[in-house]
């Protein structure tokens, strides 16, 4: 039965399960770090953060709920084949071959690692037998998804928010030291080096792809008015973006008091650790492993479900369980090589699609200005894959030193968010060349 509105209740708890499936274990380890590498300018530096780290994934949630639920009505817009092309790649890269694998290896060396003794850790069996019950669990999780709401939303989620909360609380009661003088970037420019490191979350990139977890959550609880559904997913994702904002403020605390107590680590999962195990001792270092795993198991849910709800949709003579268990059972394969190299070969494919997904997200909320013109979404994204294909090619170590150096003085370039400017002069030039030919309007959701 059809119905007007949810109840706040049911609100919260949809809100609830975005804000744990954002909730990754790699989101928890950047603040403390930023937080230690800032030090007396760490509220300054985290207000960066938030701006790319909350903000821009708020906005991604946003726009799918604008533009009718999935990320291939949004890309289609620059033309269908590119819609199923990009849609597809960007479900590939964060689900089965690098995002999902992922959260069973950082679980793995976060929350078990640590109790392994030298000589068995560096064995291969213990990480094999962990991942074939940690993709197990996200199989039976994700198998029925009208179900995975009341699963993470009422348990998991309440859990994460307990653990993190024992942790955080300790750290304002006994403060482990005072910030320290900032280092780095975050001497000068803290509040930007913080909008950089958000950035880097890819955050950006799971709310396109979650978008589609929330839409179906929704409309199961009998939401089927346009209008009510993209209002109800705004109000989530507002509650998700709240939850972020405050879990992020709060481990910054944490990563700036700390460099006194444990000095300065090399990452934020390592300093976690030790700032764990200094408030709570043993006990601390269960917190924190119980914290990454149900961090971890969220996300790993709501990446196997929306990708195979996607997939089942553009190949439908396979059933969304049998997805489930392909994705789970490549996952656990994948999981296996390890999360330095898992990040190694992820990263540059990232840094490509990364920009293409910010620009999208922008032009969607634009869209009815510039009357939906097909020719600026091309224009603007052409040259931002364009900037955005040569950093990728320079992070993953291949010599493409002679363009780099052309291409280095364009503002934020060696940032390495040079794709800004061309985007936005690419846009223009397409807005342009669309009135100059008299271009249809783009008919693809052109009421919003």
């Amino acid at each position: 039965m059809d119905k007007k509105a949810l109840s706040s209740r049911e609100i919260m708890t949809i809100g609830l399960m975005l804000f744990a499936l954002f909730l990754g274990a790699g989101n928890m380890i950047f603040p403390p770090f930023l937080g230690q590498q800032a030090g007396q300018n760490v509220w300054v530096g985290i207000s960066g953060f938030l701006i790319t780290g909350v903000g821009l994934p708020l906005l991604g949630v946003i726009a799918i709920a604008r533009t009718g639920g999935d990320l291939q009505t949004l890309s289609s817009r620059v033309h269908p084949l590119f819609g199923l092309i990009f849609t597809t790649v960007m479900y590939l890269a964060i689900g089965p071959f690098f995002g999902i694998p992922r959260t069973g290896t950082v679980s793995f060396e976060i929350g078990v690692m640590p109790f392994l003794p030298t000589d068995i850790a560096a064995n291969g069996w213990p990480l094999f037998i962990f991942s074939l019950i940690f993709f197990a669990l996200t199989a039976w999780l994700s198998m029925n998804p009208s179900k995975l709401v009341d699963r993470i939303g009422k348990f998991l989620t309440p859990a994460l928010i307990i653990i993190l909360a024992v942790l955080v609380i300790k750290s304002f009661i006994t403060p482990m030291g005072k910030p320290m003088l900032p280092q780095g970037p975050y001497k000068n420019g803290p509040f930007f080096k913080g909008f950089i490191d958000g950035y880097l979350t890819m955050d950006t990139i799971a709310a396109l792809v979650f978008g589609i977890v929330v839409i179906s959550s929704v409309k199961e609880k009998g939401i089927t008015n346009k209008s009510v559904l993209t209002r109800t997913c705004i109000t989530a994702g507002l509650i998700a973006a709240a939850g972020l904002a405050l879990v992020y403020l709060s481990l910054a605390f944490i990563g700036a008091t700390s460099t006194s107590a444990i000095g300065s680590q090399d990452n934020g999962g390592a300093l976690l650790s030790a700032a764990a195990s200094y408030l709570y001792g043993a006990g601390g270092t269960i917190i924190l492993g119980l914290a990454i795993t149900f961090a971890c198991i969220t996300t790993s849910v709501g990446l196997v479900s929306s990708c195979a709800k996607f997939f089942t949709k553009i190949v439908p003579s396979i059933s969304y369980s049998k997805y489930v268990i392909i994705f789970s059972v490549f996952s656990m394969i994948i999981s296996n090589i390890g999360l330095t190299q898992l990040i190694n070969v992820s990263l540059p494919v990232l840094i490509v699609v990364y920009p293409l997904a910010i620009v999208l997200i922008i032009l969607s909320f634009l869209h009815n200005k510039f009357h939906g013109y097909r020719a600026v979404y091309i224009g603007a994204l052409i040259p931002t894959g364009v900037v955005s294909l040569i950093d990728g090619l320079k992070t993953a170590h291949v010599d493409v030193s002679s363009i780099t150096e052309a291409l280095s003085g364009l503002p934020l370039f060696n940032e390495g968010i040079g794709w800004i400017i061309p985007a936005l002069a690419g846009a223009i030039v397409g807005y342009i060349i669309a009135v100059q030919l008299g271009q249809v309007r783009n008919s693809v959701n052109t009421t919003h």
